[in-house]
């Protein structure tokens, strides 16, 4: 819903008899503008209030002079008449209002005036009344008659504003109309949509139904809300909801709004900032950074605004006589000059003031400069180009001088001893600064606290003592060597070290209880490390190539990170709350590094413990109670690893390819991959908590012990050394597995699997590519198998599944997934299987050689024809069947697959037969099937379907036509999915298929 505020005319005015489009002429006419020159008429060029212009974002309600800051010409726009739709605003090519984010104040009372004068012209006074009704009034008029003078209230100024809603619908479009008020859209556009509902009788009531009035929505604004909401409003909102109305323009000038007048970088005119000036004589914070005429306008602040506290300027040339009227501003806390050259640039320049708190002059162009000011605490000369600075602030605590390169040693030590109270001094990059000017400094600053002395080549800190320092910063300090480590053990204080590239910088040793960060980086030539501090709690050392030795005893240290250190091989800590320690990369670190985190080598809550591509560690031990995660990755050289942390939840051991004994006893770890570790011969696992164990790749593992109560999962794929020993001990220790992986275990034989009868929760069995010739000890130890795989397992026998479909003594009874892919077994034992195990769900019979004709219709060689022993052959009625996925990929001595409806493959969802070279005929009809792969069957030549959930079909290199395509179409009307690439015989473009087959959704 759109919300019009309005509010109504209630001045005491003249008599008001002429009509609206005199008012509007009125507003319109000649309006002084801020710089006292009559501005031009605005209703030339706009041609009345009904046009499409007036919805432009700059339009004005109630003639606001709106300004931009480019010129002093600017136009004033009344109602929002303005022909270019850029509301008035006349900036002499330097922006609008959106941009600029001021408007023009001066012009109120030129408003006020204008009114008056309009109303002696005659004015007709409005009552609008809005209402909530989504249908348009039937009144067919908006303004119904002029109020004569005897009925105009001349005591409704004195009423409240209402915020009222209104209907959307409006009637037709009235010519003479003007609306007072522009409607600021969320776009930005300004909306002029008078309410053509209810016409307003001469006592200002709307004579319409009382429907309107019960809709009426009222919402009383008084000054002390608006000015509560308004104190949430920056600059730029300000200038925006000064154009409601008349209250919200008289709220948003309010003083309290603007006692911090920010011109920066912003073209103001002299005339327009002494106006601001007068406006707002109280104004405390003024900027004027990047502003034309810099000079006068400082000059026009300092002598009009009397309580001015702040002031900021800039980039522009400031004369002297601005110094020598400043102490007239007494009560100016802050001074901000920067990017500015004082004076003539041969003259010294005074800067007195008995009250000025904060003085910066950054980046300043001057001779001399002399400041005398008794209450200044903070100075900033930083960057200014002065090779003299005299200073008379007793009361100084904080000093930059920070890159005064044309500032002597002498003038460093006279402007910073005048200040005996100082607490800051900063002189970085002063790189004349010596020894014997800190000494004085030392001396009479007593109560120094942060000194920053970085870049400042000839200091060296050996006679200097400096007791009540807390923050020292030496960076890039060549003359810094481990004799000034003496000088600064001193600083018992000292809280904040910084000593990064101090190029001669070999040893630090120091021993400061209050020390809580130290950084040492790009110390190309440091050895030593030895800090002692019980408040140490951040340590920041890297790319320090020499460094070879680190002694650190602290309290409060809870990370240390040492990455790269190439040289390091001595650690030792005492930290007794350290948590984490990174120290990748530490290519020189022994195996005694793993006592100093085991149990006993002050450490005792580390948790987390990252020793990535730490080359040089071979045997690595640790007993911890408290670690928690451990990272050995890109270790190569480890050859045994023992670990016993029962608390160790995460352990990374890739890139360890070298690994040949491993003990984790006891850990907490749930879950552990070790098929990374080729050369593992020896393991040893116990975990109580562990759920999966990966042993895939460890071909020459013969001896493993593995405790592990809750494992549900072993994966010991290519394991080829294990033997039935050690897969005995594990299934006694481990009962609660439910997938065994034994892919390639040669070793292991019927003893092992006489052995799975203790897993009584064993589904899933993973026997392929191994020698068994018999799965008798498989179907008596795993009753409730589901999964069995016997991939490429040639060594079997027909006979060895007969049990699983023999009436007397049927075997794994719970059995839905039959994997005998790139076997040997005979077509007629293949056969019966898929007859008789009518409950399999998924069969994989890819790559079976042996693997002939899939006919499961009424010719002449069916199998279920020929007698069974189960005696299921002498019904006509084929077996109800629970397949789902059949694959029978690469069989090449498949030529014909015949599934009729009578074949019961009612659940059939999956069939793939791509790679069956020799395949000539499908016919399959099966009501659920959804996939069908023929890919790269090169001889397929008949191709019948009736399938009619059938979703994807893959033809890749087919020799179809394009009538046997038709066919399938047909008869497969939820096809969704079709891949006919490489079919010589079918010519139709991907968009002929398109539009042939429009149920089609992808093509390839």
């Amino acid at each position: 819903m759109r919300i019009w505020c309005f509010t109504c005319f209630g001045e005491k005015e003249e008599d008001c008899t002429s009509s609206t489009k005199e008012m509007s002429e009125g507003i319109l006419g000649n309006v002084i503008d801020g710089g006292g020159e009559a501005a031009p008429s605005a209703a030339a060029a706009g041609g009345g209030g009904g046009n499409d212009d007036m919805e432009n974002d700059e339009s004005e309600g109630f003639g606001l002079g709106l300004h931009s800051w480019g010129g002093t010409g600017a136009g004033v726009v009344a109602g929002g008449a303005n022909g270019d739709g850029g509301g008035g605003l006349s900036d002499g090519g330097n922006g609008d209002l959106e941009n600029e984010g001021f408007f023009e104040v001066v012009n109120w009372r030129h408003f006020d005036q204008l009114e008056k004068d309009s109303c002696k012209k005659g004015i007709k006074e409005v009552n609008l009344q809005l209402g909530l009704s989504d249908e348009p009034s039937s009144s067919s008029a908006l303004f119904s008659a002029a109020l004569d003078r005897e009925n105009c209230d001349r005591d409704s100024h004195n009423k409240r504003p209402k915020v009222q809603s209104f209907s959307l619908d409006w009637g037709t479009h009235f010519d003479n109309e003007v609306s007072y008020l522009p409607l600021m859209c969320k776009d930005g556009s300004v909306d002029y949509k008078p309410d053509s509902g209810g016409t307003i009788d001469d006592e200002g009531n709307d004579s319409s139904t009382s429907k309107a009035e019960d809709l009426e929505a009222r919402m009383d604004l008084t000054d002390d809300l608006l000015h509560m909401v308004f104190s949430f409003l920056d600059d730029i909102n300000l200038c925006r909801a000064s154009r409601v109305c008349r209250q919200w323009r008289a709220a948003s000038s309010h003083e309290d709004f603007w006692r911090r007048l920010n011109f920066e970088n912003r073209p103001i005119s002299p005339a327009q900032f002494e106006d601001m000036c007068q406006r707002y004589p109280n104004a405390t914070d003024v900027n004027i950074y990047g502003t034309p005429s810099i000079h006068l306008l400082v000059m026009r602040a300092v002598s009009s605004l009397r309580n001015l506290e702040k002031l900021t300027l800039g980039k522009g040339q400031i004369a002297e006589n601005f110094f020598q009227a400043l102490p007239e501003c007494h009560m100016l806390k802050t001074l901000a000059i920067s990017d500015t050259a004082l004076g003539n640039g041969i003259q010294e320049i005074p800067i007195y003031h008995d009250h000025l708190h904060t003085l910066e002059i950054v980046k300043c162009r001057v001779l001399r400069v002399a400041i005398r000011c008794p209450q200044l605490q903070k100075l900033s000369l930083q960057r200014s180009s002065m090779p003299h600075a005299v200073l008379n602030c007793p009361l100084l605590r904080e000093l930059n001088i920070a890159s005064c390169h044309k500032l002597s040693d002498a003038a460093i030590r006279s402007a910073a001893t005048s200040c005996p109270l100082l607490e800051s001094l900063d002189m970085s990059n002063c790189s004349c600064v010596s020894d014997d000017t800190l000494r004085e400094i030392a001396l009479t600053c007593e109560n120094l606290h942060i000194l920053n002395a970085s870049y400042c080549p000839n200091i060296s800190l050996e006679s200097v003592r400096l007791p009540m320092l807390t923050i020292l910063k030496l960076h890039s300090c060549e003359g810094i060597t481990s004799a000034s480590m003496a000088a600064i053990a001193h600083s018992y204080m000292l809280e904040v070290l910084q000593l990064d590239n101090c190029s001669l910088l070999t040893s630090v040793s120091l021993d400061l209880p209050r020390l809580k960060n130290i950084s040492l980086v790009h110390c190309r030539k440091f050895i030593d490390l030895n800090l002692r501090s019980s408040m140490l709690s951040l340590i920041t050392v890297s790319n320090c190539p020499s460094l070879q030795r680190i002694n650190i005893t602290s309290n409060t240290l809870k990370k240390l990170v040492l990455q790269k250190q190439e040289s390091l091989t001595s650690l030792a800590l005492q930290c007794q709350s350290l948590q984490e320690v990174d120290l990748t990369e530490c290519e020189s670190l022994t195996n005694s590094i793993c006592d100093v985190f085991s149990d006993g080598g002050g450490c005792p809550l580390l948790k987390s413990l990252i020793l990535d591509n730490c080359e040089s560690l071979t045997k690595v031990g640790f007993c911890s109670s408290s670690l928690v995660t451990l990272s050995l990755a890109g270790c190569r050289a480890i050859t045994s690893l023992e670990l016993k942390c029962p608390h160790l939840e995460q352990v990374s051991l890739d890139g360890c390819d070298h690994l040949e004994k491993a003990s984790f006893c006891p850990v907490g770890l749930r879950s552990l991959n070790l098929g990374i570790c080729p050369k593992l011969n020896v393991l040893n696992v116990e975990a109580p908590q562990m759920a999966l164990l990966e042993l895939k790749g460890c071909g020459v593992l013969s001896e493993a012990s593995i405790k592990c109560p809750l494992l549900t999962s072993l994966d010991a794929s290519f394991c080829s050394q294990l033997k039935d020993d050690c897969l005995s001990a594990t299934t006694a220790s481990c009962p609660l597995i439910e997938s065994l992986v034994l892919m390639s275990c040669t070793s292991v034989g019927l003893d092992g699997l006489l052995s799975l009868h203790l897993l009584p929760n064993l589904t899933c069995l993973d026997l392929s590519y191994t020698f068994l010739d018999n799965l008798l000890p498989v179907f008596e130890s795993c009753s409730h198998l589901k999964v069995l795989k016997l991939q490429a397992c040639k060594y079997l026998a027909d006979s060895s599944l007969k049990p699983l479909y023999n009436e007397v003594a049927r075997a794994l009874p719970a059995l839905y997934e039959l994997d005998l892919s790139y076997g040997t077994l005979s077509w007629l034992a293949i056969e019966e299987l898929l007859a008789c195990c009518t409950h399999l769900t998924h069969v994989n019979l890819s790559g079976c050689v042996n693997m002939h004709d899939l006919d499961w219709g009424f010719g002449g060689n069916e199998i279920l024809e020929q007698p069974r022993p189960d005696g299921l052959s002498d019904e006509n009625k084929q077996p109800h069947r629970l397949l789902q996925y059949l694959d029978c990929v690469g069989c090449p001595n498949i030529k014909k697959v015949a599934i009729p409806p009578t074949a019961q493959c009612h659940y059939l969802s999956s069939l793939n037969l791509s790679l069956s070279t020799n395949l000539k005929e499908i016919d399959v009809a099966c009501c659920n099937l959804r996939i069908l792969n023929l890919s790269n069957c090169i001889s397929l030549e008949t191709l019948k379907l009736d399938c009619p959930r059938l979703t994807s079909l893959s033809l890749l290199s087919c020799n179809i036509d394009e009538e046997a395509l038709e066919a399938v179409m047909s008869c497969c009307s939820m096809l969704e999915t079709l891949d006919v690439r490489c079919c010589p015989k079918i010519r139709m473009s991907v968009e002929q298929l398109h539009a042939a087959y429009p149920s089609l959704k992808r093509i390839y």
